[in-house]
């Protein structure tokens, strides 16, 4: 039996692939809105980040995010963006 693969994604951060598992997935939805996807099924385009804050200030800095959806994102959306990661990563 062929071992079964393991979806790999890049972060937007530090642009290290890792297994999708691992990852925070960040979305935008068709209607235009971004926000984290915890479990992974929203419906909409998605980028990858690390469970780690220095990976989401990285492509917050480097505006990967912008890029990834071809929109330009409010200062807004990112604080309420970072208080979820903040939040996700001390509770599990």
């Amino acid at each position: 039996m062929k071992p079964k693969k393991i979806p790999m994604r890049m972060c937007l951060g530090c642009g290290e692939m890792k297994p999708k598992k691992e990852m925070i997935r960040v979305v935008r939805s068709p209607e235009g809105e971004i926000s984290i996807d915890l479990v992974g099924k929203k419906n909409g385009r998605g980028a990858y980040i690390c469970k780690s804050s220095q990976c989401f200030d990285k492509a917050r800095k480097a505006r990967r995010f912008e890029k990834s959806f071809s929109c330009r994102i409010d200062e807004s959306v990112y604080e309420v963006m970072a208080n979820e990661l903040r939040s996700e990563t001390e509770n599990g």
